[in-house]
């Protein structure tokens, strides 16, 4: 993944001294934009009894590179990410190529994000909502996508081949990744997504939105494909001069595994940031959402963000718990931080 981020950034870069020539017109010179981020995280929980005793922890969390080009019409847009070694190391979180047909309608092609319910997240927090756990959440796959944007409508049709794949063949997916995908003895293999968005009201602040997905899961012990599907409806509040957002969510999903026998039918592994864990195979998550936005006029801080972030997992499977979060919290922006 980095020798792939560091071939696209170089192959646009190289671009740059080709515009410097006097024949080209200016019109068609590069534009690359280059950013990133440094993260530290201040770490205390309270049901690890060392962390209380030694006040918590303090150390390195994130360190991110983003690569924004366009030439000659192709749009190029990845983002690395470097994390410590028990998050799941280094890998790339997004990496695609786009062209504008017009100024409503662009194709992306690459690692780009699944369209399915409330985009980019559907929470306000460094935790993600229910649904980023699920893989229903800021979740990247490899394949194309299509997106039509007007100003009262929008859809987009994607096909997703797979999830991010780190060796080819028949080797377990890696849960060194960003995004929550199906891991272990399963692969994610050919799947279709729609959504379908509709903005209402004078100053287009209300979004209602529908997202269907369907797509195959490939066993790699019996070899075969089992399904999954999945819907999602979604309603968001979001203007650019209010400073209240609102979100809301409903879905439900299935994943239909093909196991061989003797293997429990109620779980399927998934996985991201290094680790691998089990999930119910049926279920329905409704997540509710709101912040509000308070502009500060100093020197140091600019704004302060708070939200609370809810959501409910009921598992359709017998002798599971059903599952709430609910995160509240605050978001204060200071210049670059």
């Amino acid at each position: 993944m980095q020798r792939l981020l560091l071939l696209l950034i170089s192959c646009f870069l190289c671009t740059i001294s080709q515009a410097q020539s006097p024949e080209e017109k200016p019109a068609e010179k590069p534009y690359l934009k280059l950013g990133g981020a440094l993260r530290f995280n201040y770490n205390l929980s309270t049901w690890k009894r060392d962390q209380l005793e030694r006040g918590g922890d303090f150390g390195f969390d994130l360190f991110r590179i983003n690569a924004e080009a366009e030439y000659r019409g192709i749009k190029l847009n990845a983002e690395f990410r470097h994390y410590s070694q028990a998050f799941g190391g280094a890998f790339l979180k997004q990496g695609w190529f786009q062209y504008d047909f017009s100024e409503q309608s662009q194709i992306q092609v690459g690692l780009q994000q699944m369209p399915f319910g409330i985009q980019q997240y559907n929470s306000n927090n460094w935790f993600f909502n229910m649904t980023y756990y699920v893989g229903f959440e800021d979740d990247h796959d490899m394949g194309i996508k299509y997106i039509h944007n007007a100003r009262r409508w929008q859809w987009q049709a994607a096909y997703y081949k797979s999830a991010e794949e780190f060796v080819f063949g028949l080797a377990e997916p890696s849960p060194n990744r960003y995004s929550y995908d199906v891991t272990g003895r399963n692969k994610e293999n050919n799947q279709l997504d729609f959504k379908l968005l509709r903005r209402l009201g004078d100053s287009l602040a209300h979004e209602i939105g529908v997202s269907v997905q369907g797509g195959l899961l490939y066993n790699i012990d019996t070899e075969k494909n089992g399904n999954r599907y999945a819907g999602a409806v979604h309603y968001e509040h979001k203007v650019g001069h209010s400073p209240w957002n609102i979100k809301l969510q409903a879905m439900f999903y299935r994943f239909n595994p093909e196991y061989p026998a003797g293997v429990a039918h109620n779980t399927l592994e998934m996985g991201a940031y290094g680790s691998n864990y089990n999930v119910a195979n049926n279920g329905e998550i409704y997540t509710a959402g709101i912040s509000y936005h308070i502009p500060v006029e100093t020197r140091l801080l600019q704004a302060v963000d708070i939200y609370n972030n809810y959501g409910y997992y009921n598992k359709r499977e017998d002798g599971f718990e059903n599952a709430h979060q609910n995160v509240l919290g605050a978001l204060f922006t200071a210049g670059p931080m």
